[in-house]
């Protein structure tokens, strides 16, 4: 099997035209498209929807889900908040400022820049509490290959014993 691409990841909303709106102004993605239906088509259920196709840019869609017969959305809380959020790539650590400031203007909170060594990221929340991430890349040369080359012994050292492997210490020199 070969995957081509991620067609598009689905998380669920509060309101889908709020949430249409609130990802055009705020990150300026369009509608792509919109699906409604009074029934599951999976699983034949009576139970209608709307769901949502937003452009995240080259040919990424992020979907959203408003499903007004189920109990009112949540988070998994035994999951930190830092841990589930989406993130998007801009273009360079100029773009990640602009976009800092005008989602500030927009009265949103926003962490950040954080550094990652490889990349710099903003966090906020959108409105149905999803956590956002806005990325800019500023990688030195032979970073990322040097992590793919290590990530096999990362993840094996760490399935043994739970604890941060030092194979990327490098990154923080």
């Amino acid at each position: 099997m070969e995957i081509k691409k991620i067609h598009h990841v689905a998380y669920r909303c509060k309101d889908a035209k709020e949430t249409v709106e609130f990802y055009r102004r705020v990150l300026d993605m369009d509608l792509v498209l919109a699906i409604s239906e009074n029934e599951v088509p999976s699983t034949k259920e009576p139970d209608p929807y709307m769901h949502i196709f937003l452009d995240a840019g080259q040919g990424n869609v992020l979907a959203f889900f408003e499903i007004p017969n189920s109990p009112p959305m949540g988070r998994d809380e035994n999951t930190p908040g830092w841990v589930q959020h989406i993130a998007f790539e801009v273009e360079n650590m100029d773009a990640l400022i602009a976009a800092k400031e005008h989602i500030e203007a927009e009265g949103i909170d926003v962490i950040g820049p954080t550094d990652h060594h490889i990349f710099k990221s903003i966090y906020f929340f959108d409105l149905n509490g999803h956590r956002l991430e806005l990325v800019a890349n500023v990688e030195r040369p032979g970073a990322l290959e040097k992590l793919h080359e290590v990530a096999p012994e990362m993840v094996e050292e760490w399935s043994q014993t739970k604890r941060a492997p030092q194979h990327a210490a490098f990154l923080h020199e």
